[in-house]
């Protein structure tokens, strides 16, 4: 249980909302102190094993410091530090507007360790097309008051927004330097828990802007039929919760097309395709590995890869965001999304699939201490700067706060296999690479193994792994099909033989590609398309939108051992 993983707490005051603030943790950040990295494991999904160091990630717009370990061979082993007073400019796509993500300016030599809230009856994050009138007037009066606040305010709703901003576009980097690796929240295994944390301390700041320790953030209930539009309480243009930048062809009743391919136009979503895709991003992935992403790669940002939450979240920002707009802000890039109260439900749905994951699909965290230690600095409710760790984050219930209990329609959601029964055997026809991903390509993978008994299928899953470059800065989406006949482009997440996709919305640009690794776990798909016992892998690549294709530099077959899961 993630309990035995949590530092040791400390009292807290029970007043309406107890301050974090422990008089013998304060601390002046200096030097943490770390083991050299393994470099040599040629593991597709190498995690560092066993080695301990901090990693204290400071938040834009929050003021925090930052304490890295960059060590891509091992030349040094001191901890490379980066704090709120280096924070730059971000680093924004052409056509922005220029804007200042760092913090103000703060005094952050003293930091406060994060103390566990009282318990207390927890706080219930309902869906937000499911609220009561009070609850609705409640959470927008919060938001106004949020609002309200002076710009450098750690709390106001501009300080908050610019978390994401100076996070995604490289506002902090390590070592003080210009040039890569900077901080990065996303396309590795921090995007689940910097997101929990950034939800939990905006929520206590709403709560009490309005005093109410009971408040709490609704999600956007997209994972249900009920909920697949924005919800109306974001579409009133005379409320705190209205952003002006959203898709105008995407405003209630229309429903959210998680599938969305832009150049098939705007329609509205399909609740069963929908459905599909949520049980293959969530319900039928195994490995945390291939759910969260793999570990930060403090190397310069060169072997990372998202995992299947972030890559379905990231529809939802594409889909949301002003395609009027150069950028498609605010939701559709994420030096702005921040700006659009809808993204903090979003993501509050983004949590709660996480929780699902591990309570009904048996789901597990990481348990390296890399991923445990890795720490982020957030401003509290009452301005006070406070370190928290990733393990602390694991258990929602010691935070204070869980989902209200709504069916998921999606759990039974699982794709058909088309009417061609029999899959044929696929010829040796290996993709020419580096390929460049402008046309739908079609080319067979060879695999080391074949048939592999019930027995080595639970101990080793088996993984279709993509190395793929790409401008970062643009919006891209490819799908990938497994054994598939007929037109490729009518393919669909409600056919099994849709192995998945990956989508990219905008952030940094970059003098160089970004270079992700895109991870699919097939065994079980094999079995369904009773194709386990072929030689070669019949892979079609269908790319749906980017003004810029994508490459492929490789793709093979691997295997991930289990023995990373937590027992």
């Amino acid at each position: 249980m993630a309990s035995s993983l949590l530092s040791s707490t400390t009292n807290a005051s029970l007043s309406l909302f107890p301050t974090q603030t422990n008089s013998k943790s304060k601390r002046r950040i200096s030097r943490v102190s770390c083991n050299a990295a393994d470099n040599n494991n040629k593991d597709d999904l190498n995690i560092s094993k066993g080695h301990r160091r901090d990693v204290l990630i400071g938040l834009g717009g929050l003021g925090a410091a930052t304490s890295f370990t960059y060590n891509p061979f091992a030349a040094f082993a001191n901890p490379v530090v980066t704090n709120p007073k280096s924070c730059g400019r971000p680093n924004l796509p052409a056509g922005a507007k220029p804007i200042p993500c760092c913090p103000p300016k703060i005094d952050s030599d003293n930091v406060t360790d994060f103390v566990f809230p009282p318990k207390l009856p927890p706080r219930v994050r309902k869906p937000a097309h499911l609220l009561t009138a009070d609850e609705a007037a409640k959470y927008k009066e919060a938001i106004r008051l949020m609002r309200a606040l002076p710009d450098d305010d750690p709390r106001s709703f501009t300080q908050q927004a610019n978390i994401h901003c100076a996070y995604c576009h490289d506002s902090y980097v390590l070592n003080g330097s210009t040039a890569p690796p900077q901080v990065k929240v996303h396309f590795n295994w921090l995007f689940a828990p910097f997101h929990r944390w950034y939800l939990y301390f905006y929520e206590r700041i709403l709560g009490s802007l309005i005093k109410d320790p009971t408040f709490a953030l609704p999600f956007w209930n997209w994972d249900h039929p009920d909920g697949m539009y924005i919800p109306d309480i974001f579409a009133d243009r005379r409320s705190s919760l209205y952003d002006a930048k959203r898709n105008a062809n995407h405003l209630p009743p229309v429903l959210i097309d998680l599938n969305w391919n832009r150049r098939l136009g705007d329609t509205s979503g399909d609740s069963g395709i929908n459905l599909n895709k949520v049980y293959t991003n969530i319900a039928a992935v195994k490995a945390p590995d291939t759910f969260f992403g793999k570990n930060f790669d403090q190397g310069g940002g060169q072997f990372n890869a998202s995992g299947t939450l972030e890559l379905l979240h990231n529809t939802g920002h594409s889909w949301t965001g002003d395609p009027t707009d150069p950028n498609n802000e605010d939701m559709g890039s994420f030096y702005s999304s921040g700006r659009d109260p809808l993204f903090y439900s979003h993501h509050s749905n983004v949590d709660r699939l996480w929780t699902i994951w591990k309570d009904k699909f048996g789901g597990v965290d990481f348990i390296e201490d890399d991923y445990l230690n890795s720490s982020f600095l957030f401003y509290d409710h009452d301005g006070k700067l406070i370190k928290v760790n990733v393990k602390d984050s694991l258990d929602p219930s010691l935070l204070g706060y869980k989902y209200d209990d709504v069916p998921i329609p999606w759990a039974d959601a699982k794709p058909t296999t088309t009417t061609t029964s029999v899959v044929p055997a696929s010829t040796d026809n290996p993709p020419k690479l580096p390929l460049l991903l402008n046309n739908v390509t079609s080319f067979t993978v060879k695999r080391p193994s074949k048939s592999r008994s019930k027995v080595e299928k639970k101990k080793k899953e088996e993984l279709l792994v993509f190395e793929v470059a790409l401008d970062k800065s643009k919006d891209v989406k490819f799908d990938v099909l497994l054994f598939w006949k007929g037109d490729p482009t009518k393919a669909s997440p409600k056919n099994r033989e849709f192995a998945g996709s990956f989508v990219n919305v905008s952030h940094a640009p970059s003098p160089r590609d970004l270079k992700v690794k895109f991870i699919i776990e097939i065994s079980d798909l094999l079995d369904d398309l009773k194709a386990d016992d072929q030689d070669n892998i019949q892979v079609t690549l269908v790319p749906q939108y980017g003004n810029v294709p994508v490459t492929i530099n490789d793709v093979h077959v691997s295997y991930h051992e289990h023995r990373r899961f937590r027992k």
